[in-house]
């Protein structure tokens, strides 16, 4: 038995709040925003955060095949490069964003010494 597709509409992901999508081998609910796999066990969504797995590519939790190169072999995954800072970058100084208040100094809270009452 399939997942209602009205009830497909209703689940959201419980981390991120976007809709979810059945995976094609119909045995997990997949949130493209955070990247979790829901298991589904005996046709009931398991919607807990604990029970989710984390998912590096969405095309892994999608069930799709991967891609193969022309020697007929998988492709090796290959990392991105991010930007990196500079030399220059990192040393030069940036002006904030916002202004800053400058902090106000604590005040001490001193107690008052007591009266000393003198006996006549």
């Amino acid at each position: 038995m399939a997942i209602d597709p009205e009830l497909l509409e209703i689940l959201a992901c419980p981390v991120c709040k976007t809709s979810v999508t059945l995976t094609r081998d119909g045995k997990g609910l997949f949130c493209s925003r955070c990247r979790r796999l829901y298991p589904i066990v005996d046709d009931i969504p398991v919607m807990l955060v604990e029970e989710a797995v984390l998912v590096k590519k969405a095309g892994a939790a999608a069930g799709r095949p991967k891609k193969k190169a022309a020697g007929g072999k998988a492709k090796p995954a290959t990392k991105k490069k991010t930007g990196l800072r500079t030399k220059a970058k990192s040393k030069a100084k940036t002006k904030p964003r916002f202004k800053t208040r400058p902090k106000a100094k604590a005040k001490s809270k001193a107690r008052p010494k007591p009266k000393i009452r003198r006996k006549r």
